[in-house]
């Protein structure tokens, strides 16, 4: 079974050849490609924050230090030429921190607005769980509305919009879990692995050659797509076919999610919703305009395994929300 989250399936299959040179998926094939000029070893991350991109949907990357998340998206958003920021998230970080404040201005005599961070196309949340709620909920409404209202007034954020926030699987001391509602609007949790040996000797040999992760110009790094790119391939995407047998068979997956025995919290009507836009995603970058219920098993880990709820006794017992997915699967007859 193919699972984007997985560093078992690192890629999907390259999409056609084609020459005309305002092909959105084309310029996407491009994309990938110039980001694993400095990114080794992490094509299914690449794939899922690209399905993340077409889908204007946020990403929640999981994994150690040093697997490469902060290079990865500063390397996406050069080579998409989108403006970048980066927020470290700290315990005393507060929500003005990140969506901005109205400042008093002493020469007006009046309150100025002064961005945030927030006003970005696309944001790196680094450790977004070392903060409290109250800070972790000021990007709640960006992340849904794409906007953020300060003092009444709604400010809009740039277009495109996208969130990639880390966490740190393994250290808790210090760290606040996130609340559902904050869980439920990223698209994907992308689980980023340590690399394959191959992969790290490949990265060992470039920093040997001279390779320095802050200047990725230097590296080769080039811009090769555009917003406009990804609104046509939002577009695109948007129109891919799901017959009705799928469409039913997708939803029959999420709500025997409700019903599994392990989990005290299945996947909502949202996550359904989510799960549908990723899987048309997918189709249209292997190059399909049409959904296969492969497509549903591919994506159900990274769009559901953060959107469901481990009863206290399954996670005693070490069971994992991927293997309860798995065997929700194994309970849903597949069409043919």
């Amino acid at each position: 079974m193919q699972d984007i989250g997985e560093p078992r399936i690192g890629t999907m299959p390259d999409p056609p050849a084609i020459d005309e040179d305002g092909d959105a998926r084309a310029a996407l094939g491009r994309l990938r490609a110039e980001v694993s000029k400095v990114v080794v070893g992490q094509d299914a991350v690449v794939s899922g924050l690209v399905i993340a991109l077409v889908c204007r949907g946020h990403v929640l990357l999981e994994g150690v230090p040093g697997v490469a998340k902060t290079l990865l998206v500063r390397t996406l958003a050069r080579a998409l030429s989108l403006s970048h920021k980066r927020i470290q998230f700290t315990p005393d970080l507060m929500p003005g921190d990140v969506t901005g404040s109205l400042v008093y201005d002493a020469r007006s005599a009046e309150f100025e607005f002064r961005e945030g961070p927030v006003f970005t196309n696309l944001l790196l949340a680094d450790e977004i769980n070392r903060t409290p709620p109250k800070t972790q909920s000021a990007l709640l409404e960006a992340m849904e509305e794409r906007q953020v209202t300060i003092d009444g007034v709604a400010r809009t954020l740039p277009d495109p919009f996208t969130v990639a926030a880390t966490q740190n699987p393994i250290e808790y001391e210090g760290t606040y879990t996130l609340p559902e509602a904050q869980l439920d609007r990223f698209l994907l949790k992308l689980t980023v692995p340590l690399p394959e040996r191959t992969a790290e000797l490949a990265m060992l040999s470039a920093h040997h050659r001279g390779f320095d992760p802050h200047d990725l110009a230097a590296a080769g790094v080039q811009p090769v797509a555009g917003p406009a790119d990804l609104a046509a391939a939002h577009r695109q995407a948007g129109a891919v076919q799901v017959a009705d047998v799928v469409l039913a068979y997708l939803l029959d997956v999420c709500r025997a999610t409700r019903t599994a025995p392990s989990l005290a919290l299945g996947a909502s009507p949202r996550a359904s919703a989510a799960l549908l836009s990723a899987v048309k995603a997918w189709a249209w970058l292997a190059g399909r305009d049409f959904v296969t219920p492969d497509d549903v098993k591919a994506l159900l880990r990274p769009v559901l395994r953060h959107r469901v709820r481990l009863r206290p006794e399954a996670e005693l017992a070490g069971v994992t929300s991927d293997a309860v997915l798995d065997s929700v699967l194994a309970s849903v007859p597949t069409p043919r």
